[in-house]
């Protein structure tokens, strides 16, 4: 069974395609994935910004109360 894509709910064989349109289709593909890449990163770096900010609440709050407040909870 050959492979196939969907394109505009239109079902093509990739072996019909021409070599143009495979090179096309790679690029494609390449530019699919560099998108999930690049949305995994910055999901990362999300979730690392608010733990730095945590990290920034705690420090303050401990210098202007004398209370490490990560103690309080180990």
């Amino acid at each position: 069974m050959s492979q196939k894509i969907k394109i505009d709910g239109v079902e093509h064989d990739l072996d019909s395609l021409s070599v143009d349109a495979k090179a096309i289709l790679e690029k494609l593909q390449h530019t699919d994935k560099q998108i999930q890449d690049t949305t995994n990163l910055c999901a990362l770096l999300t979730r690392a910004k608010k733990s730095y900010i945590q990290e920034l609440k705690r420090e303050m709050i401990q210098g202007k109360s004398g209370v490490d407040i990560a103690s309080l909870f180990d």
